[in-house]
């Protein structure tokens, strides 16, 4: 008997069709995969699955669901969670004013009775917190990290919340099924592969597990099966290991897809510095910068990379401002003053967040404004100007909106959607389209791939090279996938508890780049 049986699923919003008649069949204790590009159809599939209230919101969905050929049909993630279904999504469900440990137990906390209690019922039991941090601790040792659990989920680095939602789905007792978004678009790849390890051990317990990536590589070493979807539609369920990756990548976007290195190139020569920072410290909670000192050469492309938790996010978050900085900082010879966003956007220094929900996008606006909104307020640009007053030129918004969604093949019903409706990398392609359209000399980019499929992959890294060969613009990407790095980077700094640990080629052996990571290297900049 399958755990989970899906008939003929079909959704629509509006006159949008994003899914037609697939099916899908899981059972006991099997990893398998669910695949496709970005705005495929998966994440719907998955939110139907949980009872998502955007489902029913909009209608609903056709075709039926059976567990263990029970009826199935959630009206909420509270009835998802009830027949033992958990979910950890690609972008985060978590409360920021709320500590780790009540993120991770929010509605089951642990109580013990008292006197009001046993008068007026279990709802005015007291909070055992005492259990509450033991089973919080219990999850995080299922995932080999350890930190303060009391600290609120508010300005955690993305990659520890990521580690919060999947605490969360590992503390429940009753899962029969896990749903995993993307989990591991935020980690490293020495992170990932202890995940997948979580993965294969709850599996053995017969916890069934859908697990939705674009990493095809975990894919392989992980699933028995795999479903592809494209365009909504269910294109084939294959045995993981009858198929190669390079057929996984056509079938998901019909078409052969090759990642390649770009051209290598020596700018040791070139004198000019587009950012130097001196004694560089960010006060950034669990990526902490420790004094580093870095030169970043003119027209380079220079990758930072490192273990989440060791400080690498922080090096673009303080030289944006973004949290507390010291030491100093230059840009192209002129010192600059720190924690300042509007000066170095006036010094045209872009920056594209790792958080591109937190920082990065306005949900409830456009496409079209989100694309042009940073040109808008710095630039003044697709202004209308009556005098004194400023309006917004709609019609050159839409134009260029509508220029980048060709180019960036942002998959929407129009420049005029809600980017807060869009899938998780089509809102990531927004992010890229508006850093585009602002045109800066010097682009600062953290984590561009996490959570988009090999074609998009493929396209966005394309686009910085081009900037970057075409127009000059100096592109420093931050990345927990070393392997994306060393693709397209002149450079990378390698930083390990705070500090730079080693700048290498990206040729360099596997050995000196593990060494880096680990802090062992200690020829800083060989």
């Amino acid at each position: 008997m399958s755990l989970l049986r899906l008939e003929g699923i079909g959704k629509k919003y509006g006159e949008n069709r994003v899914l037609e008649n697939v099916n899908l069949t899981i059972e006991p204790g099997e990893i398998h995969g669910l695949l496709g590009e970005n705005g495929a159809g998966k994440s719907t599939l998955m939110n139907i699955l949980y009872g998502m209230s955007v489902i029913h919101d909009t209608g609903g969905h056709e075709g039926k669901m059976y567990i263990e050929d029970t009826p199935y049909e959630p009206r909420s993630p509270i009835d998802a969670m009830a027949a033992g279904i958990g979910m950890v999504h690609q972008e985060f469900m978590l409360i920021p004013g709320f500590t780790i440990i009540e993120n991770v137990k929010l509605n089951r906390e642990n109580t013990n009775p008292n006197l009001v209690s046993r008068v007026l019922g279990k709802p005015l039991e007291s909070l055992d917190f005492k259990q509450m941090d033991e089973d919080t601790r219990i999850a995080f040792e299922k995932l080999r990290l350890e930190f303060d659990y009391h600290q609120k989920v508010e300005g955690l680095p993305v990659g520890y919340k990521q580690f919060v939602e999947i605490a969360r789905e590992i503390d429940k007792t009753n899962t029969k099924l896990l749903i995993v978004d993307e989990p591991t678009a935020v980690l490293t790849e020495s992170e990932a592969e202890d995940f997948l390890n979580i993965l294969k051990q709850l599996s053995a317990l017969g916890i069934a597990i859908i697990f939705i990536t674009h990493r095809l590589e975990e894919i392989k070493a992980v699933t028995n099966r795999i479903t592809i979807l494209r365009d909504g539609k269910h294109i084939d369920t294959l045995d993981t290991d009858q198929v190669s990756v390079s057929e996984i990548a056509r079938l998901m976007v019909g078409r052969s897809i090759e990642l390649s290195n770009v051209e290598r190139r020596d700018l040791s020569q070139q004198s000019e510095n587009a950012i130097e920072l001196i004694d560089f410290r960010v006060a950034m909670p669990g990526e902490a910068v420790k004094g580093i000192n870095l030169q970043i050469k003119d027209g380079e492309i220079f990758g930072i990379g490192g273990l989440a938790g060791q400080g690498k996010v922080g090096v673009a978050n303080g030289i944006m401002g973004l949290y507390p900085t010291q030491g100093q900082m230059k840009i192209h010879g002129k010192d600059i003053p720190l924690n300042n966003v509007n000066y170095l956007l006036e010094e045209e220094v872009a920056f594209l967040s790792e958080d591109r929900k937190g920082v990065g996008l306005l949900l409830n606006d456009s496409i079209s404004l989100n694309i042009a909104y940073t040109s808008l307020e710095v630039r003044d640009a697709f202004l209308k100007k009556f005098g004194p007053i400023k309006l917004v030129d709609k019609k050159e918004t839409r134009k260029n909106a509508l220029k980048m969604i060709e180019d960036l093949d942002i998959r929407c019903r129009g420049p005029e959607q809600k980017v807060g409706t869009l899938s998780g990398g089509n809102q990531q392609k927004v992010c890229i389209a508006r850093a585009l359209t602002f045109k800066p000399r010097i682009l600062l980019v953290s984590e561009p791939t996490r959570g988009i499929d090999i074609g998009a992959k493929k396209l966005v890294l394309d686009t910085l090279v081009d900037l970057n060969r075409g127009e000059g613009i100096t592109i420093i990407i931050t990345s927990s996938e070393l392997s994306e790095l060393r693709q397209v980077s002149d450079r990378i700094a390698i930083i390990t508890e705070g500090k730079l640990s080693a700048i290498l080629p990206p040729d360099a052996d596997d050995v000196d780049f593990g060494l880096a990571m680990s802090g062992k290297y200690k020829e800083v900049g060989a």
